[in-house]
């Protein structure tokens, strides 16, 4: 198989069944490539490893079917919508509910969460937008301008735009701070249901069931591009991580266009019917399509598909000149490059967790089904390993355009909020550097200092995941403690492999290593394959090593004296001749 993938430029790499009812909507992790979510109409989302057929947890707590899902930028929460209106936030790190929202009247058809903030924007048949505070569990503001459902929500790369795209044909951009549109877009003829930002210039890419992909430069706002007429409706769109080309994921094929001028560099085939989502990583392309139960994902070689740049592809004509003056985004500083975020606790944060709020985690589980898988993806984030890393791995607001009093100043509380996520992200020099002429803001520094309340709430996640580790832990434990109560040691240690728990395996060896007459035939055939995944798993490398020259020493040490008793005459002598034989690899 590997040597086929040398050669070809594109292929399958898995289908599995993702849930008991119909799968309607999927969604991969940008960042990583490697996270899966899937929606079914078993109301349940499933998260899956892409190159892994078992499901690494199962979330529950929605009623209605789910419609649409998204990860958030660092894949640490997923947020699913419903046909009943209704939205959910999961912790993955925690393995639990966050938030539940409410607010819309119709289908959640789109999500989208901010780049750099805790907000979301969902969009909905009901043709309203609802930009909400996840920490705050409050609608910021609603946006009501789509005359038809909203198909399609995406923040800018800076976080100050979202742009939206419905079944009405057009395309709306919107100020996130000033909360009203800035342009719209009107040459597609059919519904839009894809729009993409350019990663680092003024630019957005839309598909449209009218067959075409157009391009739109947001310095001037104007169409400065439009593909052929493709052979189905266009429903999947992804610049390349460096802005040279788009991919546009055809029905049965991969389109890569250029623009400026407007031209097709290549068209690979591949056989994934009606693709849902594609997601680029490490010069591989990972495209996924559902039908009925099934998903599946193919995986394209970009390094062999045509592109500007490459030897193969030159552009026949020079880029207008105009084209190299565009304004490009520069990121505004985070966590990461500058200081800690200004975080101001409030008299409601401080309280403890409301019945209601309560109320909601019990009904909303996640389920881990994959402990391995689990700890392989999410733990890693909290531990801390001695090995240097491998490189590359609760009701709301019920907002309405009329609100009472006290509704209105929780949303002008939201709103100021905002405005101050946007002062934090963006200084002014930056902020008239790269924003268009018309609309350059001001924006002003405030002092940045780590809040109580954050700094408990980092202290404690790691706890609430443990917890939850250990609790899954005791539920599997109380399990094979059941079966070992029937004397039946054979199936008890099969059901402990089943759970695919490595610690739950540990724990059953101490117990049989304490009384050696337990150890049967049979019982050595289920046990072996596990000592060696448990002997090279990656988990205290160090510790092993460490414990295994310790273990060598003394054994050294002993075939030095066992070699000074094997003259001896008799049946003692025997022996220590056959231990020196025994020990003898020692000395290679």
């Amino acid at each position: 198989m590997a040597g086929a993938h040398a050669t070809k430029t594109s292929w399958r790499l898995q289908e599995f069944v993702a849930h008991s009812s119909n799968v309607s909507c999927l969604a991969l992790g940008r960042s990583s490539g490697r996270l899966l979510a899937t929606g079914g109409e078993d109301c349940k989302v499933n998260i899956w490893g892409v190159n892994k057929s078992n499901c690494i947890m199962s979330l529950t707590g929605h009623n209605n079917p789910v419609e649409c899902i998204q990860f958030n930028s660092s894949e640490e929460q997923v947020a699913a919508g419903s046909q009943s209106g209704s939205l959910r936030v999961w912790d993955l790190e925690a393995a639990k509910i966050l938030r539940s929202l409410s607010g819309h009247k119709a289908n959640i058809t789109s999500l989208d969460f901010h780049p750099f903030g805790d907000y979301l924007a969902s969009g909905s048949m009901d043709t309203n937008i609802k930009v909400w505070d996840v920490r705050r569990k409050g609608c910021v503001f609603t946006y009501k301008s789509h005359s038809q459902a909203v198909r399609y929500l995406a923040f800018s790369p800076d976080g100050k735009w979202l742009a939206s795209a419905g079944d009405d044909s057009t395309i709306k951009l919107w100020d996130v701070t000033a909360e009203k549109t800035i342009t719209e877009f009107t040459a597609h003829t059919a519904a839009v249901n894809i729009i993409q930002f350019h990663p680092n210039e003024y630019l957005l890419a839309s598909g449209s069931s009218d067959r075409t992909i157009k391009l739109w430069d947001l310095e001037k706002f104007k169409m400065i591009g439009s593909s052929d007429v493709e052979t189905g409706a266009v429903r999947c769109v992804a610049f390349d991580p460096d802005g040279g080309c788009l991919y546009s994921g055809a029905s049965d094929s991969l389109r890569v266009y250029g623009w400026e001028p407007d031209r097709c560099f290549d068209v690979v085939p591949v056989g994934w019917g009606k693709v849902a989502d594609m997601a680029i990583c490490n010069n591989k392309l990972i495209g996924l399509s559902h039908q009925q139960t099934n998903v599946s994902s193919y995986l394209v070689d970009l390094t062999r598909v045509k592109r500007p740049g490459g030897a193969v592809v030159q552009p026949t004509e020079p880029s207008p000149k105009g084209s190299t003056l565009r304004r490009s985004y520069e990121r505004p500083m985070t966590t990461c490059s500058g200081p800690q975020r200004v975080k101001q606790s409030s008299e409601s944060e401080r309280r403890s967790p409301s019945s209601e709020d309560e109320k909601e985690e019990n009904e909303s589980a996640a389920e881990i089904r994959n402990a391995d898988d689990y700890h392989e993806i999410f733990q890693p984030r909290n531990a801390i390993s001695r090995s240097p890393p491998k490189p590359g791995d609760l009701f709301p607001l019920f907002c309405t355009s009329f609100k009472t009093l006290n509704e209105k100043k929780n949303e002008q509380k939201s709103k100021t909020r905002l405005y101050k996520l946007c002062d934090r992200l963006t200084s002014p020099e930056r902020s008239n550097r790269f924003s268009p002429p018309a609309l350059q803001n001001s924006f002003h520094k405030g002092p940045e200092v780590l809040g109580d309340e954050e700094a408990q709430s980092q202290i404690k996640k790691g706890h609430d995941t443990m917890c939850v580790m250990l609790s899954s832990r005791q539920k599997n434990l109380e399990a094979v403690k059941a079966v070992w109560g029937s004397g039946d040691v054979k199936n008890c240690l099969d059901m402990a492999v089943a759970m695919n728990d490595r610690s739950i395996v540990v724990d059953l060896l101490n117990i049989v290593n304490l009384k050696p007459v337990l150890w049967k035939l049979d019982l050595c055939t289920s046990i072996l394959p596990q000592i060696e995944e448990l002997l090279q798993s990656k988990y205290e490398r160090e510790e092993r090593l460490q414990k295994c020259k310790a273990c060598f020493k003394q054994l050294k040490n002993l075939s030095n004296v066992v070699k000074t008793k094997a003259d001896q005459v008799g049946r003692h002598g025997s022996a220590f001749k056959e231990l020196q034989l025994l020990l003898a690899p020692l000395d290679y």
